[in-house]
């Protein structure tokens, strides 16, 4: 990227950042085995193996154009996502990790985490990406049920799943389970014995997220019968319920942990940190001293790679304008169950409180906020419908005028 290109981001503005945010780094990483008929990641059926070594190539290349724009910030986090991480080599998956290493100041303490999932998995594959330099490992287990993998499409068994979890929780003292409720003819105890299967592992961190029916979708067009909203909500509160006794809070709408193992990395987005994104299609938020703004690379792998080998990632970059900073902070920071400090709102979005001070409230009048001197906070209510609650912070329409 030119040095024209960066003064851009530099030149005088409206709003006023007092300091940048903490700064992690995404890495998207987009073939898989086999495309979940639910998913709409950007992820692709790996039918001829992964290019790897191209991939790499490009991944460096989008990277050292993307330097001149975080140049010196320290990187709190990595995170390699996809589409199946894990069918990167191991031996690739440490090139990528000294690549960065050279390029960005990691703090000592980086945690960087590789999503794996179970199908992917061969015996002693993940210690050898603990040795690769991996901290943390995400598993894409979503259920011990064989009746349920299979309706959902996924590639790996029960069995699988569990030698997975074993080796992780043997080689890494830092692993998180997705586990997946709601799923086409899951019943109550179903799930509760899914749950039962998982707190068995321990496990330091779990995602759990409710089977939605995306569009553009296998699901979205051919949609399986799947549990009604009030089993759903009987399913969540189970989960809620359980993994409290268990020793995992829930800290964020779709995480529990316990003490000391929740995610840097998705805590800097709900804190409305910045994150640089590389790899296809992956999205990236940097802020300036006067200034936010929003990427994205080309989706196609293909042509990511040779766009990013030219030089050319970028598929789009644009500035987040002033009147959507408050829903932007606020969908992210109300996820977090103990809400946010105050003084964050100023502080990551460069605008004074009174931006957001008519939302406010707005949102305790309807008993669903706490906004303390310190402090705001989503309420038991809030939490529970927590889109009416983001919604309340959208850009306000300009009233037209009225016709008699």
């Amino acid at each position: 990227m030119s040095l024209t290109a960066v003064e851009q981001y530099l030149r005088p503005g409206t709003l006023h950042l007092p300091a940048l945010p903490p700064l992690s780094l995404y890495v998207h990483l987009p073939w898989c085995l086999k495309k979940c008929p639910y998913c709409d990641f950007n992820s692709h059926e790996a039918r001829h193996g992964v290019p790897e070594a191209r991939y790499l190539e490009a991944l460096r290349a989008d990277l050292e154009s993307a330097l001149p724009l975080v140049w010196g910030r320290p990187v709190i986090s990595v995170f390699l996502g996809g589409g199946t991480p894990s069918l990167f080599s191991p031996e690739g998956i440490e090139s990528l990790l000294a690549d960065l290493r050279a390029r960005l100041p990691l703090v000592p303490d980086c945690e960087i985490t590789l999503e794996a999932n179970p199908g992917s998995f061969e015996r002693g594959r993940f210690r050898a990406f603990r040795a690769a330099g991996v901290t943390r490992l995400s598993i894409g287990v979503q259920s011990f049920d064989d009746a349920r993998l299979r309706a959902i499409g996924r590639v790996h068994d029960a069995a699988q799943a569990r030698a997975a979890v074993e080796e992780a929780a043997d080689a890494f003292e830092r692993f998180n389970i997705d586990l997946m409720y709601a799923l086409p003819g899951q019943r109550l105890e179903g799930l509760r014995a899914d749950l039962e299967a998982v707190l068995a592992y321990a496990p330091p961190h779990l995602s759990v997220y409710h089977l939605t029916l995306e569009p553009n979708t296998f699901f979205a067009a051919h949609p399986p019968a799947l549990p009604d909203e009030d089993v759903a909500a009987q399913m969540l509160d189970l989960i809620v319920e359980r993994s409290a006794t268990a020793g995992l809070q829930r800290y964020e709408v779709s995480a529990f942990a316990r003490p000391g193992q929740r995610c840097v990395h998705n805590l800097n987005y709900w804190h409305f940190g910045d994150y640089l994104g590389i790899g296809a299609g992956a999205h990236g938020k940097l802020s300036f001293p006067h200034r936010i703004v929003r990427q994205q690379r080309w989706r196609e792998p293909a042509r990511y790679m040779t766009q990013a080998l030219a030089g050319q990632a970028l598929s789009q970059d644009e500035e987040v304008s002033r009147a959507e900073l408050p829903f932007e902070f606020m969908l992210n920071a109300l996820r977090l169950r103990d809400g946010v400090p105050r003084a964050m709102f100023s502080e990551r979005t460069g605008l004074p409180a009174s931006a957001i001070e008519a939302a406010v409230d707005q949102a305790v009048q309807q008993g669903l906020l706490l906004a303390g001197l310190q402090r705001l906070q989503p309420t038991e209510r809030g939490f529970d419908f927590l889109s009416d609650l983001q919604a309340l912070f959208l850009p306000r329409k300009p009233r037209g005028k009225q016709t008699p």
